[in-house]
């Protein structure tokens, strides 16, 4: 049965904050909000819990995982960037940005891309996901809260717990988020070029 926490969007409650980092610390599968949608989360080396995340949305290895960074320091720490994505992704974020670089070392090889061993990089316009993510002291591994099927993430955190209260561990309430998908920049392989236009703009690729 999932826990359920109702977290203030603007001013977190960092006791519930910690609780959370907890929770995902001890293998456990949570929602949370992000700056576009609401999204699954688990800690990066945890295999069970990623495991049951592909389960839920029924996700193959073909699929682009994703992780959230606190900063630009600890994207640069799990990726390499040329001098121009490093530029580029430093002026766009926090924002509603997924950015596709080469993963380094430290990106279990499961979360990397097949062929190209690549890994996406988000850093969201969100408090939550942002002191999770602090508090955790490393990056989350995350998956927009898209069911099979469907086109679009669920936006009512309600919901999200009536139809998964079974399969998750925690379900964190910041009020409804209308999806919106995040704009995909892919910067691996010293190229830069946009690969799904969504919510972010990047005038400077114009």
């Amino acid at each position: 049965m999932a826990q359920y926490f109702e977290i203030h969007p603007d001013n977190p409650q960092q006791r519930l904050i910690h609780q959370a980092v907890e929770i995902i610390r001890q293998g456990g599968v949570i929602v949370y909000p992000t700056d576009t949608s609401y999204a699954l989360a688990c800690h990066i080396g945890d295999k069970s819990a990623l495991d049951k995340i592909c389960r839920i949305r029924q996700l193959d290895n073909k699929h682009n995982f994703t992780l959230v960074c606190e900063n630009l320091a600890q994207v640069s720490n799990f990726t390499r960037m040329g001098n121009d994505a490093f530029r580029l992704i430093k002026s766009l974020i926090p924002g509603p940005f997924t950015f596709i670089l080469d993963a380094t070392r430290e990106v279990p090889r499961r979360l990397q891309q097949a062929r190209k061993k690549t890994v996406g990089i988000r850093v969201p316009d969100c408090k939550i996901a942002l002191m999770l993510v602090e508090a955790l002291g490393e990056p989350l591994f995350t998956s927009t809260m898209i069911l099979p099927g469907e086109d679009e993430a669920m936006s009512d955190p309600y919901d999200i717990r009536e139809k998964l209260e079974h399969e998750l561990d925690l379900v964190i309430d910041a009020g409804i988020i209308d999806y919106q998908p995040t704009t995909i920049i892919d910067c691996h392989d010293n190229q830069i070029e946009i690969v799904r236009q969504g919510a972010g703009h990047a005038p400077m690729l114009d």
